[in-house]
């Protein structure tokens, strides 16, 4: 079979793509439903939507952890008064079975994300249940024993989507033997749910932008996602890890990479380079001396991207691009998966599933994003035994 993946980059091969759901940009589309900030109601649905297992010849484990930044305030409700972020690790696994399987969502948070899901993606606003979607990690699985620490990955999502919708991937890769931590950026993620409550926020927190950013904003979102990430690596004492992500996360994780020196290699999964308002990210005006992928989708490709990509490219180094046939922005994330069985189930169109994830089959796609980046961080950071 032909690999999927193509590297010719020219800027006249199609037409751009158009509309507010062209844009990594566009977080949360339209005006803010009165329902976004409490649980929606229970209704019936289909089966419970499946994730693709991991391929890898270990178990994986899954914890959540709640950190806390009080060096900074938070960007979007400076009331709360620090800057909390929630992760969830995922590790090999010894085997075994004892575990229950961590789900994709809990039901508060998915209640939430299931009254805003219709105002922000083309997803339907009746007939899923959110909660019920299990996931391929174990919860409280102990860490394969080894004599050396695994490898790091960092995952940073896209705008307006929360971490629990890159776990498929980030499973994959800890099946492999790395440690992959998926960070929430709270106040731009659809949801959030920590622990408990605090003065300044519920205890789930829901986002608080709609409609697409404009370029401080926009500037705002990136740097508190450096921030994010470089905070993790501190609370965690992390060195040498590798970074990835989708969208928006895609530019942080670059810019990230530019910035700390912690960070040894960088995937960005279709983020555009620069702030919205046509000036470039600096790690777009610079070389850069480590290891970034810049991998893209077919149907998302426009000249936004040609242009900050391309002015990367030109410095040379360390750099490769790929494109994704038959696939649109969202393939990267679990929705890969979950919109073919939507639209199988009649609950999205083949037009709606195009905007999401394009027409490829997941049985293509997804191994694709999996095996591009395993390949990726095998050789830059590899994963051990």
């Amino acid at each position: 079979m032909n690999s999927p993946w193509t590297t010719d980059w020219t800027t006249d091969r199609r037409s751009l793509v158009k509309g507010a759901l062209a844009g990594s940009a566009a977080l949360l589309l339209g005006a803010a439903p009165a329902s976004a900030d409490v649980p929606g109601p229970r209704l019936p649905a289909t089966p419970p939507l499946r994730l693709p297992a991991p391929n890898g010849p270990y178990s994986v484990g899954s914890s959540v952890r709640h950190l806390v930044d009080t060096s900074r305030d938070d960007p979007w409700t400076p009331a709360i008064g620090v800057r909390e972020l929630m992760v969830t690790v995922l590790h090999p696994a010894a085997p075994g079975h004892r575990f229950p399987r961590t789900p994709q969502m809990t039901p508060d948070a998915a209640g939430h994300f299931a009254g805003l899901v219709p105002h922000i993606r083309p997803l339907p606003a009746t007939g899923v249940d959110w909660a019920a979607t299990l996931t391929h990690a174990r919860t409280g699985a102990p860490a394969l024993p080894g004599r050396h620490r695994r490898p790091v990955l960092l995952y940073s999502p896209g705008g307006g989507d929360p971490r629990t919708l890159g776990g498929s991937l980030a499973a994959d890769l800890a099946s492999y033997g790395w440690t992959v931590v998926l960070v929430d950026h709270p106040g731009e993620a659809s949801e959030v749910e920590f622990p408990h409550a605090r003065p300044g926020r519920e205890r789930v927190r829901p986002t608080t932008l709609f409609g697409p950013p404009d370029a401080a904003t926009y500037r705002t979102m990136i740097d508190t996602r450096v921030a994010d990430l470089r905070f993790v690596l501190d609370a965690l004492g992390l060195d040498r890890v590798g970074v990835y992500g989708h969208s928006a996360g895609g530019a942080a994780v670059a810019q990230a990479l530019h910035e700390d020196r912690r960070i040894v290699a960088a995937a960005n999964l279709e983020g555009y380079l620069d702030w919205a308002d046509g000036e470039l990210l600096p790690v777009a005006r610079q070389m850069t001396d480590r290891p970034l992928l810049l991998a893209g989708t077919e149907g998302f490709r426009d000249a936004r991207l040609d242009r900050t990509w391309g002015a990367l490219l030109a410095h040379g180094g360390p750099l490769s691009r790929r494109e994704l046939d038959r696939t649109h922005h969202w393939a990267f994330t679990d929705y890969a998966a979950m919109v073919p069985q939507l639209q199988r189930a009649g609950l999205m169109t083949a037009e709606q599933r195009a905007v999401m994830v394009g027409p490829g089959e997941p049985r293509v796609t997804v191994p694709a994003v999996r095996n591009l980046l395993r390949s990726f961080f095998a050789r830059h950071l590899p994963a051990r035994g």
